[in-house]
């Protein structure tokens, strides 16, 4: 069965259903890793993609954010050396879905409502509160422009209405 449209899972009402020791047949995250690049460099800004609306991010939508800005700044910068994206939201929220058929006689097949619980289906990151940081990315001045364009791109992926804050990183004073 395909994967129902993000808008349905957006946005969120009650605690979050997360004790997954009790709950059998919850799907992996796809969301792997989670820290890319060179995350010791030495950078001058750090940009940071700002969720402006509380909701919910499922895990497909955060693995393709981040795919495609990792592949941007990879691509454009040279090298995955010259930047670190740090991915910062987990998904921890299991998403239930009842699944219903949709054929004619499908009325004497199924039950509606009836034990409408659900069956896990995936899991999803919960922004409970606004200004909630999803990603970070530092990079040096001169690849400032290309992390840029990498976050509107990757923020295009996020189901819910998002910023991106640059932020200058301060050099240590030097002691002598």
């Amino acid at each position: 069965m395909p994967l129902r449209p993000g808008r349905c899972y957006r946005h969120f009402s009650g605690p979050a259903y997360t004790r997954k020791e009790y709950i059998p047949g919850v799907p992996m995250p796809k969301i792997t890793k989670f820290t890319m690049g060179n995350v010791n460099g030495n950078y001058d800004y750090e940009l940071r993609l700002v969720a402006l609306e509380k909701g919910q991010i499922r895990h497909n939508a955060l693995e393709a954010a981040r795919v495609l800005a990792l592949k941007q700044l990879t691509n454009k910068t040279g090298s995955d050396q010259n930047f670190a994206l740090i991915v910062l939201k987990y998904p921890h929220h299991v998403i239930r879905e009842n699944k219903m058929m949709a054929f004619a006689g499908a009325d004497r097949l199924q039950d509606g409502m009836r034990l409408s619980f659900g069956k896990p289906i995936g899991t999803a990151a919960r922004i409970e509160r606004l200004g909630d940081i999803i990603m970070i990315a530092k990079v040096k001045k001169e690849h400032l422009e290309i992390a840029k364009k990498a976050f509107e791109a990757a923020a295009s992926k996020i189901p819910l209405k998002t910023k991106i804050d640059i932020v200058p990183i301060p050099k240590e004073a030097v002691v002598q």
